[in-house]
């Protein structure tokens, strides 16, 4: 049986963690911090705070694996240094606590065309958060590399609406890495690799999300 700790619950990919873990039988425990209370669960704890208000020595934070879904962008963070905040000192935060309390196995959500030398802000701070998890030492480390993720966000995202419906247009022509990257294929992924991840670094990309989806549809 399994703990498993969850950065970003009430997220699109996080929200759909949250439900599959909740669901199931191979987990005992999820461990959700939020800055608003969730719904509550017998099998879910639910600390309240910020990234910068958790306690770093919480017992909570010793579980089998983890799952990271935390992201934002510029835009709606209001800044770079603000963006960088969460998708890259809040993510290697989480990270190095739980690995401190012995976690074993950890899943991240990244992004197609991460890389920390890259010219753009977004994939650099995605590339350079994959090479500072990795620094930690997981036996078992899996990083998703998703393209637009497709799913109901609850929020107005006019651009990526627009990009959705494109995509979606044009996905048969599309080559599987082009494609929309659906938010629940990709809480899947994430949840397996934090319960039964096997040793060593896995990456998963966007092409593999596409076929893993294509797959599930058949």
């Amino acid at each position: 049986m399994t703990r498993i700790f969850l950065a970003g619950a009430t997220g699109l990919v996080g929200g759909g963690v949250l439900a599959l873990a909740l669901a199931d039988d191979r987990v005992t425990q999820v461990v959700a911090p939020t800055r608003r209370p969730l719904p509550p669960h017998p099998r879910l704890l639910n600390p309240i705070g910020d990234g910068a208000s958790l306690p770093a020595d919480a017992p909570w934070w010793a579980v089998d694996g983890a799952v990271c879904a935390l992201g934002t962008t510029r835009a709606k963070a209001g800044s770079a240094a603000a963006f960088r905040a969460v998708d890259h000192d809040y993510v290697l935060a989480v990270a190095a606590r739980v690995r401190k309390a012995g976690a074993r196995r950890f899943a991240l959500t990244s992004s197609m065309g991460a890389d920390a030398r890259s010219r753009f802000l977004y994939t650099r701070t995605k590339g350079e958060v994959e090479d500072a998890v990795r620094r930690l030492a997981f036996p078992s480390l899996t990083i998703l590399r998703p393209g637009l993720l497709g799913g109901d966000r609850g929020e107005h995202r006019p651009m990526e609406r627009f990009m959705d419906m494109v995509l979606r247009v044009a996905g048969p022509i599309l080559p599987p890495a082009a494609r929309i990257s659906p938010a629940a294929t990709v809480a899947a992924l994430l949840l397996e690799a934090a319960i039964s991840g096997g040793d060593g670094t896995h990456i998963v990309t966007s092409a593999d999300v596409a076929r893993i989806a294509a797959q599930g549809r058949s």
